[in-house]
């Protein structure tokens, strides 16, 4: 079966510039100006205090590896098997993402290890925060 393309997310009015930041190869977060909470995912206040006096600031694309679970399923847009991982931004926030270049295995995918963003052109608007293990770490 032909490998179809990976499904592209759908921007809307608040997540736009998180989009347009990957474009640009930049993983962009939101800060609330009253309480200092970096979050992710995009949102027009902040969920710690529901301030709407908000920041957008660009991560390090330094993370940790939270938590993984290695799927073994067939999906016509992904060569299994693939890790869907939480990974835990230097800056506060977990997201959601895959981890890239490394084998997908219990062995190479260590909890609390080091990894670092990297982005996957979907197609001409979107562009997705994937992270890969840094290397030497």
């Amino acid at each position: 079966m032909p490998q179809r393309p990976r499904p592209a997310p759908q921007a809307t009015p608040e997540t736009q510039h998180f989009w347009d930041g990957t474009k640009r190869g930049e993983l962009l977060l939101q800060k609330c100006d009253d309480c200092a909470k970096v979050y992710f995912p995009p949102r027009p206040f902040c969920p710690g205090c529901a301030s709407k006096s908000v920041s957008v600031l660009q991560a390090s694309g330094k993370a940790r590896l939270f938590s993984y679970v290695i799927n073994q399923r067939q999906h016509p847009s992904f060569d299994g098997p693939y890790a869907i991982a939480v990974v835990e931004l230097e800056e506060g926030p977990r997201m959601m993402t895959n981890i890239v270049e490394c084998p997908q295995t219990p062995e190479a995918l260590v909890l609390d290890m080091p990894v670092e963003v990297t982005f996957e052109s979907v197609n001409d608007d979107i562009s997705v925060p994937l992270f890969r293990p840094v290397e030497g770490a």
